[in-house]
């Protein structure tokens, strides 16, 4: 199927296209008698304002699978799904009040680099590895093959094709510019992204309501469906298993969310680019705030869909065309694609830019924190100490070029699109709760040690396991447990912060580490506009969950 594109919806691509790289490749020039150096390269030379800080957030976090994969969620089962991203804005205030304080404080270019300061350089040495192979073998192949298979999908471009075309569009300014052109170009990315999301909402909408526009449309949607506008599932639901009830506003949700918001580096990376920890701040506060609105663009596409196919009255409205790639239950995905095809002229290429834009400035953003971590925590602390800034500049440049060849061949042998996007939830949450486990404590508790973290990194895995996995044929034991997905990350955290614990008591005999940080009142301090907007925020999401129930 393709979504129908005309001449018009060409010429709104294509423009995207040209503003992005010309705006990408205008910031990223060097000034005249000047060399980029570390600072200008991976961290835009500390210089981002708030409103980009906030807005390259959002693009570096949204990609195809929020469009493709959470539309396919709220038509499968509905809004429930949301709570990943209104979740998210709690955390982002939590982020930018208790983390960025310390991050900023201690002058670092990657998050690997605090793991030196706090612990050890051979455990930040561990890590770095483990997160480059992250970034290439699960983030980078999966944007590009979710991407790619997404524009397949939409307007038939061969598989092969669009992991290249998505690749050499992402490197053909982030790898040049670094992170400054991957921010300023994320501000134009983000209109698109909600704008063409916003138009995708409410002509869905307005078509399910007959022509009588959102509110209509949003009115009758609940009205058809109610339970899939239930934000806290029972067990009889079917996707219990991964919204298990409670544990999405108490349990896991908070490690997956802890985990990305607060160490991941190509989140992170953009603020600790900012002016000042307050212009950070207030980037992290945007960013809140439009993570409450994502759901309207992401999901609610999907349970308007579901009414659209399920009414007969709507399908032969709708014509012929509607039949091509009808979603299901068990292909959920299509939903997103298959909305498109309905949207006018010209509004097409708007989506499809929108699109476009999620997926490549999360490909961008990725590219250019992979080849941070190489050359800040690798290259420079192994290879070259003394490397110049021209020598840094470029090693950056090569890694990530590296970084995108390799993520280009993985990309088309990922297969089947459920499976590849199962495999990544399920091996981060395996190693997720200890890498958190270990910052958590490494921040806030002054007796963890080096030894301590390290034993619990290694012990999180197969305490994660045992809530994962019984061994065959032992399955029927009381001993061995299966629980849901969230419970897991929950529990695992749980654990691994105990062994960490016990581990560091024992080591220290109750002492201080020597190199435990120290908290103060005063480090935590926020402006007004930070406590009232962080308030407003908690405030909506209480009213969303009470409506929601």
């Amino acid at each position: 199927m393709t979504a129908g594109f005309h001449f018009w919806d060409y010429v709104v691509f294509i423009t995207y296209a040209i503003l992005i790289l010309g705006v990408g490749l205008w910031v990223s020039r060097d000034k005249k008698g000047h060399q980029k150096n570390a600072e200008d390269y991976f961290l835009a030379s500390k210089s981002l304002p708030w409103w980009a800080i906030g807005a390259s957030l959002i693009a570096a976090n949204i990609s195809a699978e929020q469009f493709i994969g959470m539309s396919g969620s709220g038509f499968a089962s509905g809004l429930a799904i949301a709570s990943y991203e209104w979740m998210a804005a709690i955390t982002l205030i939590i982020v930018g009040k208790y983390f960025l304080p310390i991050f900023i404080e201690k002058g670092l270019y990657t998050i690997p680099e605090f793991v030196e300061k706090r612990y050890s350089t051979n455990l930040k040495t561990i890590l770095a590895v483990f997160w480059i192979a992250l970034y290439v073998f699960v983030n980078l192949t999966t944007v590009l093959y979710l991407g790619a298979l997404a524009l397949e999908t939409i307007i038939g471009i061969p598989l092969i094709y669009g992991v290249l075309g998505l690749a050499l569009f992402a490197a053909a300014y982030s790898l040049y510019g670094g992170l400054s052109a991957v921010a300023w170009t994320d501000v134009i990315q983000v209109v698109f992204l909600v704008l063409g999301g916003l138009i995708t909402t409410y002509l869905a909408l307005n078509t399910v309501s007959g022509g009588q526009g959102f509110i209509a449309g949003l009115t009758t949607v609940y009205e058809a469906v109610p339970g899939r506008f239930e934000m806290i599932l029972d067990e009889t639901n079917p996707e219990y298993k991964n919204l298990p009830g409670l544990a999405v506003l108490v349990g896991g949700m908070w490690v997956a969310n802890l985990y990305y918001w607060g160490f991941n580096q190509y989140i992170i990376q953009r603020t600790l680019a900012a002016k000042s920890l307050k212009e950070a701040q207030k980037g992290i506060l945007l960013a809140a705030f439009l993570k409450l609105l994502i759901p309207l663009i992401v999901v609610i596409p999907g349970i308007a869909a579901w009414v659209m196919i399920n009414d007969p009255e709507i399908m032969v409205s709708l014509g012929a065309a509607a039949q091509d790639n009808l979603p299901s239950l068990e292909q959920a995905d299509k939903a997103y694609p298959w909305l498109l095809q309905f949207l006018p002229t010209g509004l097409k290429g708007v989506a499809f830019a929108a699109l476009a834009a999620a997926i490549v400035s999360s490909l961008a953003s990725m590219l250019n924190s992979t080849s941070t971590i190489f050359t800040m925590d690798i290259y420079k602390q192994y290879i070259n100490k003394n490397a110049s800034d021209k020598a840094t500049v470029n090693t950056g440049r090569l890694s990530g070029l590296v970084a995108l060849i390799i993520a280009c061949i993985m990309a088309p042998l990922l297969g089947n699109l459920d499976q590849a996007f199962q495999f990544i939830q399920e091996y981060t949450g395996v190693v997720s709760p200890g890498i958190l486990a270990v910052f958590l404590l490494g921040l806030f508790w002054k007796k963890t040690t080096n030894k301590g973290a390290i034993f619990g990194a290694l012990i999180a895995i197969p305490i994660a396991m045992y809530f994962k996995v019984a061994p065959k044929g032992w399955s029927n034991l009381v001993v061995f447990v299966d629980v849901p997905f969230m419970d897991q990350m929950g529990y695992t955290l749980l654990l691994t912060m105990f062994a960490i614990g016990i581990f560091s008591y024992v080591q220290q005999k109750g002492s201080n580490d020597k190199k435990g940080i120290d908290i103060s009142k005063e480090l935590f301090k926020t402006s007004p506009l930070f406590n009232i907007g962080g308030f407003a925020v908690l405030l909506i999401l209480t009213a969303l969950y009470s409506i929601f129930w």
